[in-house]
């Protein structure tokens, strides 16, 4: 580290920023692996159990090119919590993704492949949507499952109303452009020929969002259950060094 001058408040600046921008690329590779992951599980699963594909070709790379990019994007530039500076500093060896991470990695991505096929199923079974129709239903749940994801990322503490991902306006601005193509790549002609869409009813737009929302609640639970967690542990440190002080 290269001071420029006389200004020892510099030099916390710069942890400041070193810590956001370590955070910010860690969310940002989290985002790409769970998300890109839970296509691979997705395919993977229905292609063993004999069942349609839940994804075309051209629809993967339709959210890897344009759906997943802008989500990704605006975690990197996020400006990270208030409260950046309070943390303990992490482990100098420690790595971009530890084992934690990639534990992480694997349950997110069967999280979000089951809630996937699990609405190609009920598309076609209870809805009674043909094939085509019922893998448009495939798509737009990992579409928007994606899109509700990257609010996991929040950093460790926060609320879910008040953190680094919702306070972040270039997420909401990915949020938005990445609904409106996803949108258009259903009712928008020529796109939806190349993508092989079809139109579906509101019972099915009703399937969509309840799975794609799935994995974004049940990231919300773990968030409060390890704040409840922490605040237990902190309790019982805080009420262990009272009593050795009366003891003494």
């Amino acid at each position: 580290m290269i001071l420029q001058d006389d200004s020892f408040s510099s030099i916390v600046a710069a942890v400041e920023q070193g810590r956001i921008i370590f955070g910010n690329i860690r969310k940002s590779v989290l985002f790409m692996l769970c998300t890109n992951g839970a296509e691979i599980v997705a395919v993977a699963l229905a292609s063993l159990a004999g069942a349609p594909i839940p994804l075309r070709p051209l629809q993967i790379l339709f959210l890897n090119v344009l759906t997943d990019v802008f989500p990704a994007l605006s975690l990197g530039v996020g400006k990270g919590s208030s409260d950046v500076m309070n943390r303990p500093p992490r482990p100098p060896e420690e790595e971009v993704l530890t084992r934690r991470h990639w534990l992480s990695i694997g349950g997110w991505s069967f999280l979000i492949a089951a809630c996937v096929l699990s609405s190609l199923a009920a598309a076609c079974l209870w809805i009674g949507l043909p094939t085509h129709a019922a893998v448009t239903v495939s798509f737009l749940t990992l579409g928007f499952a994606k899109l509700f994801f990257a609010i996991n990322l929040r950093d460790k503490g926060t609320r879910l109303w008040n953190n680094d991902v919702v306070n972040n306006p270039w997420y909401w601005g990915a949020l938005g452009l990445c609904a409106t193509l996803l949108v258009l790549a259903v009712y928008l002609p020529g796109l939806s020929d190349v993508l092989k869409t079809q139109p579906i009813g509101w019972n099915a737009w009703l399937l969509v969002f309840a799975l794609a929302l799935v994995p974004m609640l049940f990231g919300q639970v773990l968030h409060v259950y390890a704040r409840f967690s922490d605040g237990t542990t902190e309790r019982e440190g805080a009420q262990s060094v009272d009593n050795g002080g009366n003891g003494g």
